[in-house]
């Protein structure tokens, strides 16, 4: 009995030798098209930055090095002026007093406003009826329109006819010229400050607070811990990167506040309520003959001091890591 011998087709060593090469380009040329695709999604939030972000801090640093002039402004041939318009603003007067402003209107905010989102946030931590509806009605300050909640609190702190000083009159004490006194005029931007960041706070370190898991408080219980003993030991310190991130978003946005007190008190009287950001929109365009390099520092000093706080949170944030 004879078997049928069946030939098979016999591929050359040149032909082995093309197969993985093929297999290679088709693997690169994968890679290629996902990067490319990559590239293509990304290229929206890429134009994004650049025109909204580079761009403008790179115009502004150009502004602070350059003697701009209304006329040069338009025409673009400013003369370059190295560091004079930062010295000029580190010697002006006003620097003083716009950086003490700055530091305390911002820290005592920040302050104020973390610890009375946080005692809110353990609050409202614990079950009860009617606790979301007053979770969203604590929210309505950070909805409003800037523009509307610092014309209110201008109204309320008015001396001759605000809410507050016809309150104060009802139990005896004299009316206080909460907007027009050198004395109150920054306490004032401060409160309406503090009343319209407390929700931040409070919608951040709720969130914080419900990620910790139940069973810890339920040992800690256990083991004869009190409430402040829980909240010590346990609570504050697994809140603490929670913590991290609501200081630095919120010291960089009231470090940049400038709506809220320019409606309330225009920096003044003088310059007890003048704060950097203030200033150099005053310097910038708040006369006749703008200061537009002067202006432009001022605001890149404030930037400096933005990345320097951020540069140290993530400082920080590496030492909680390791």
């Amino acid at each position: 009995m004879t078997l049928a011998r069946t030939d098979h087709p016999q591929r050359s060593p040149a032909a082995f030798r093309a197969a993985p090469r093929s297999g290679t380009r088709h693997r690169r040329a994968r890679h290629r098209k996902s990067r490319l695709t990559a590239w293509a999604f990304a290229l929206p939030l890429v134009i994004y930055l650049a025109a909204f972000y580079v761009y403008p801090l790179y115009r502004n640093l150009d502004l602070s090095l350059r003697r701009y002039t209304v006329r040069s402004f338009v025409e673009g041939d400013a003369p370059f002026a190295g560091w004079a318009n930062f010295d000029q603003v580190l010697h002006d007067p006003t620097f003083g007093p716009a950086l003490r402003n700055t530091l305390v209107f911002t820290l005592v905010s920040i302050a104020v406003q973390y610890g009375a989102g946080l005692a809110l946030a353990v609050f409202f931590n614990r079950r009860f009826h009617l606790s979301g509806l007053l979770r969203a009605l604590f929210l309505v300050p950070w909805l409003l329109p800037l523009i509307v909640s610092s014309s209110t609190w201008a109204w309320m702190l008015n001396s001759e006819s605000g809410v507050v000083n016809h309150a104060l009159h009802l139990v005896g004490v004299s009316p206080v010229d909460w907007l027009g006194s050198p004395h109150w005029a920054l306490t004032s931007v401060i409160i309406a400050n503090i009343w319209i960041g407390i929700p931040f706070n409070l919608v951040i370190l709720y969130s914080g607070l419900q990620n910790i898991p139940a069973d810890l408080y339920e040992a800690a219980a256990l083991d004869g811990a009190g409430a402040w003993q829980q909240f010590r030991r346990l609570t504050f310190p697994l809140l603490r990167p929670v913590t991290m991130v609501v200081l630095l978003l919120g010291f960089v946005y009231t470090l940049k506040v400038f709506d809220l007190i320019w409606i309330m008190t225009k920096g003044g009287p003088g310059d007890s309520s003048s704060t950097l950001a203030t200033w150099s929109y005053r310097l910038g365009f708040g006369s006749l003959l703008p200061q537009f390099g002067p202006g432009a520092a001022v605001g890149n000093v404030l930037i400096v001091i933005a990345l320097a706080f951020g540069l140290l949170y993530t400082h920080v944030q590496r030492r909680q890591e390791a």
